[in-house]
């Protein structure tokens, strides 16, 4: 875990007390670890930090090289990635200002990185079929990736979801499952006839339970509805990597990642006709204005398959 000043540590104290998720506060913590970083390396802390400092740092945060393979290609951050960073940094100020005894908030006059407004991509259904005959047997592994595939395109859940269900938290007669969300809200998610056989299988003697080890490490494990190989409850690296896997058997290793297949949940329905509300209460969106932007990849797809398809459809 990343050592803080102890203004940040207070501000994640603080963090946590407003009921913050984890998730959210370890991001948080990486992004104010790197920031303390830089601001040490010029000899500043974020008591003497001005607003060119922060205006700075941006702009170091901007055009650093984060390549993971120094031989490879220059690498810089995304622009959300960005706008994420300085967030944090602005909450870390606003706390001195209004928690502790600072008088100047750096960053109040320092604006925010534009954010492209991308459509996100969804996979056809095809690929959706293609992905799920990715999974192959009928042991415990596969019965596994193949829930956890079948849930995430059938529910369209978050993966830190999907990782943090409980056994007490499902109802599978019913078809539904109590989801923690963003903001530690909780909402309940149907689970579509694929999806629940899929679960079912992994729940049944010969899954969940063949993986079970004797004696649990956690009581958090014992109630994890999905397992790691060591018996433990599966985390967020694991489950990418089980959908990452089963990607590249299936041709997709360049496209996929556990949120395309939330996007493809959310795309799919919209197509076949579902009220944008129903959508938005399944993903578990707190604004419409997020789940309108599904609205615009399908008219994107009306367009395509026009012009694809009628004979005076394209501009010559």
């Amino acid at each position: 875990m990343d050592a803080l000043s102890r203004d940040g540590e207070e501000f994640m104290g603080w963090l946590s007390e407003q009921g913050r998720a984890v998730n959210t506060r370890n991001a948080y913590r990486r992004d104010l670890a790197t920031y303390e970083r830089w601001l040490h390396g010029r000899g500043l802390t974020v008591r003497t930090a001005a607003r060119g400092d922060v205006e700075s740092y941006v702009e170091f945060l901007r055009t650093d090289d984060i390549r993971p393979d120094p031989d490879g290609p220059a690498r810089q951050r995304r622009p959300a990635s960005v706008a994420r960073s300085l967030a944090a940094v602005r909450g870390l100020h606003r706390f001195l200002v209004d928690e502790m005894d600072a008088t100047v908030d750096p960053t109040a006059d320092v604006g925010s990185p534009k954010i492209p407004q991308g459509v996100p991509k969804a996979l056809t259904e095809g690929q959706v079929e293609s992905l799920l005959a990715a999974v192959v047997g009928d042991d415990a592994v596969a019965r596994r990736d193949r829930a956890i595939l079948e849930m995430l395109y059938g529910t369209g859940m978050r993966i830190s979801e999907l990782v943090g269900l409980s056994l007490g938290n499902t109802a599978l007669e019913e078809g539904l499952v109590r989801v923690l969300g963003k903001g530690s809200k909780e909402r309940l998610v149907p689970v579509g006839g694929f999806a629940q056989r899929a679960l079912a299988a992994w729940l049944a003697p010969g899954g969940r339970p063949s993986m079970a080890p004797e004696r649990w490490a956690r009581r958090d494990d014992a109630d994890a509805v999905f397992l790691n190989a060591r018996g433990g409850r599966l985390g967020r690296g694991g489950a990418w990597g089980i959908v990452r896997r089963h990607g590249v058997r299936a041709g997709l290793g360049e496209v996929l990642t556990p949120h395309v297949l939330r996007h493809s949940c959310a795309t799919h329905m919209l197509d076949r006709g579902a009220d944008i509300r129903v959508v938005q209460e399944l993903l578990g969106h707190a604004s419409i204005a997020t789940t309108q932007v599904y609205t615009r990849v399908s008219a994107e797809r009306l367009r395509s398959a026009y012009e694809a398809a009628h004979p005076r459809a394209r501009r010559r």
